[in-house]
């Protein structure tokens, strides 16, 4: 059946709403770092080192702009992964088969929340007049964020088992398990240099928060794969029911490719 331009491009509300909180997110942080550098390099009063943190310039007079850049991201971020979660559910993302799967999916969703808290509250809090509570805030944005991508890479690799010739699964968690991998390793360097080299700290936590824009458009991808299939036509229902008539072969089409070609499915 071939549907309406309506139908093919149903999906880009929701898929930019990743790309809309990675933008907020990038470009905040661009605004902040140029207007360091074009005043001066003007050390803060909460400043160790020579080089600002992102903490230190938005306890500053820029302080609205970095609270609504971190409510935005954050509510993004946290809708992302609900309405990831949605569309599996509702058959138009590939669905999670097993229990697990959906215990993988809730934990990423609730690391979202945390991590989006998080976020919002450390910009509330800032370090020049809560700086106990600010660090407080930030090490639970970056617990929240680390445990909503390990779930997600976890959950999408155990999706990739049930559906082994979808290679965008593949791509999707491996993309996310790369980036991921690296601001985790990105974050211990900065927590152990954020006392004893202020300096390199600064350096790691910029480098983190850049990074943190990728990893919020790799969603893009995954929610962009929704593109043109009806809400039931992936449901865990359906396909069961195939797999039970031995309709395993040539039964599901490319998820989110703009043809009409097949593929097979089948659990290993």
């Amino acid at each position: 059946m071939v549907r309406g331009l309506g139908q093919q491009h149903y999906y880009w509300f929701y898929a930019w709403i990743p790309v809309f909180g990675a933008f907020i997110w990038a470009g905040t942080l661009l605004s902040m770092l140029i207007t360091w550098l074009a005043t001066g390099r003007p050390k803060y009063v909460t400043q160790q080192g020579s080089i600002a943190y992102i903490s230190d310039i938005g306890a500053s007079y820029l302080k609205p702009l970095f609270i609504v850049c971190c409510c935005i991201t954050g509510v993004s971020f946290f809708l992302t992964l609900v309405i990831e979660r949605w569309l599996r559910h509702s058959g138009r993302l590939v669905p999670n088969m097993r229990r697990r799967e959906r215990v993988f999916a809730s934990l990423s969703v609730l690391g979202a929340f945390i991590g989006g808290a998080g976020l919002i509250l450390l910009s509330i809090f800032d370090t020049g007049r809560y700086p106990s509570l600010h660090r407080v805030f930030l090490l639970v944005f970056i617990i929240g964020v680390g445990l909503a991508a390990i779930f997600t890479i976890i959950e999408y690799r155990w999706i990739s088992h049930d559906f082994v010739e979808i290679r965008k699964l593949k791509i999707a968690y491996i993309a996310k398990g790369i980036i991921a991998g690296i601001l985790i390793i990105c974050a211990i360097i900065f927590a152990i240099t954020l006392y004893t080299a202020p300096n390199v700290g600064a350096v790691f936590e910029w480098v983190i928060a850049f990074g943190y824009t990728f990893f919020l458009l790799t969603f893009f991808y995954d929610l962009r794969m929704s593109r043109g299939v009806q809400k039931g036509e992936l449901s865990e229902q359906r396909l069961l029911a195939m797999r039970q008539s031995g309709e395993n072969g040539a039964v599901m089409r490319e998820v989110g490719g703009d043809t009409r070609r097949t593929r097979r499915f089948g659990a290993v």
